[in-house]
């Protein structure tokens, strides 16, 4: 790999918004890192992003040791961090009368946590001009009861990014969510691959008009 080749590493990746962003990086000349829990799913994903250089790595992307070591090694092998990208959430289908504490502490484990973990492992192969990204979520603000526990995990994903941004910033390292304000569809708007542009262009915005948290549509 040259020395100039960018790097993105995804972390949750899949074949949603994730897949199509690391299509996105691929076809940019970029190296993809993908980690995930679906071994066949991320064989899959790989296959579609020929000549790039893929790496994989399967793991529970909210566990510091296996995830973290996970995005850690993805890092030395590739040299380099310039995207890392964390998708993950967990859907459960229970009210607040019917949500336990402990799945709840699951889902924010995988909803957020993967965030942190992600971000701690990677961050000595971040440098001045990396950047962060997440997927996030209408819920955050209008949350489902029917599925309590996403509106809490985007809520709480939401706020660790503004954190991480502050704390990155001096370094030159910038994070950024991207609230999807409408459904994921096979076309338009809410494509896989319009979401995933959305993606990119956030973590293109200039350093000086940096916002941790982007709508989309704007």
């Amino acid at each position: 790999m040259s020395a100039e080749q960018r790097v993105v590493v995804v972390v949750g990746a899949g074949p949603g918004v994730s897949g199509s962003l690391a299509r996105r990086c691929a076809a940019d000349g970029w190296a993809v890192g993908l980690v995930g829990n679906d071994e066949a799913a991320l064989e899959d994903l790989a296959s579609t992003l020929v000549p790039a250089r893929v790496e994989r790595r399967v793991a529970d992307v909210s566990d510091p040791v296996t995830g973290g070591g996970a995005v850690a090694d993805l890092a030395r092998r590739l040299g380099r961090i310039d995207l890392l990208h964390v998708n993950p959430s967990a859907y459960r289908e229970a009210d607040p009368l019917h949500l336990g504490v402990e799945e709840l502490l699951d889902d924010v484990r995988l909803g957020v946590g993967a965030l942190l973990v992600a971000v701690q492992a990677a961050h000595p192969y971040l440098h001045p001009g990396s950047r962060v990204t997440v997927t996030g979520s209408m819920a955050a603000d209008e949350p489902s009861a029917a599925a309590a526990s996403l509106g809490v995990q985007k809520a709480g994903v939401r706020n660790l990014v503004r954190s991480l941004d502050t704390t990155l910033a001096p370094e030159g390292v910038r994070a950024v969510s991207v609230t999807v304000r409408g459904a994921l569809a096979r076309e338009g708007t809410f494509s896989h691959d319009a979401v995933a542009e959305a993606i990119w262009a956030a973590a293109h915005q200039e350093p000086g008009d940096w916002r941790a948290e982007v709508s989309y549509p704007a």
